[in-house]
């Protein structure tokens, strides 16, 4: 038998992917937003495709705010995008 592979949505273009192929985007209990690399955190998280694009359409469609419930100052999606470049560099 086949291992099942877990499958995410991106909240940018609404594909569904491998899990491991996207990044975590993470909301502590503390309402703070950050992106969880190892995918291990606790949270409540959303996934998002590796590309910059997929970033900007979350940000767009409120895909990020719809996930958690809650509005997202577009200075946390700032902060998305310099540790995006962090974990792209990698």
């Amino acid at each position: 038998m086949t291992k099942k592979i877990p499958l995410r949505q991106c909240v940018g273009c609404g594909e569904m992917k491998n899990k491991k192929e996207m990044i975590r985007v993470l909301k502590t209990t503390e309402d703070e937003i950050c992106l969880d690399a190892t995918g291990k955190k606790n949270g409540r998280g959303a996934y998002i495709c590796r590309s910059r694009e997929c970033l900007q359409k979350a940000c767009k469609n409120k895909g990020l705010e719809r996930s958690f419930k809650m509005s997202i100052p577009a200075a946390v999606y700032e902060t998305l995008e310099r540790e995006f470049d962090t974990i792209d560099a990698k």
